[in-house]
């Protein structure tokens, strides 16, 4: 069995929607799609995860900042081992690569050449 490379991403862990308003945001997904809050953030937003074992989110920028849209986040086994390794093939991330560190998860904020942006993403 070959060795699991560390830097690889190895799925999606969620896909999010920016929010003016998560209160509002939340309801909408909860009360009129009847999805399942499986974390919630309270002003922040929530995550929903689905029967197919799929999470949604939607998620208040902390800045106040917001634009349309949403994002991924690129679950890695090793979050600093795979900033370090996508760094040097040339992916830019903000703040040099800097992880954050959450409760529940690390994450490093990056982008595509079209300005897509993405997150990879460890959870603890």
């Amino acid at each position: 069995m070959p060795a699991v490379n560390s830097t690889a991403i190895k799925g999606i862990d969620i896909v999010t929607y920016l929010a003016q308003d998560a209160e509002r945001a939340k309801a909408f997904y909860r009360d009129l799609l009847g999805l399942s809050v499986s974390s919630d953030y309270g002003p922040q937003g929530a995550e929903f995860e689905l029967p197919d074992g799929a999470a949604f989110g939607v998620w208040k920028m902390t800045d106040g900042s917001f634009r349309p849209g949403g994002g991924i986040m690129f679950a890695v086994s090793d979050i600093k081992a795979a900033v370090a390794e996508f760094k040097l093939r040339g992916v830019p991330f903000e703040d040099d690569g800097a992880v954050e560190e959450t409760p529940v998860c690390f994450m490093a904020f990056g982008s595509d050449p079209e300005g897509n942006t993405f997150i990879l993403h460890q959870r603890k």
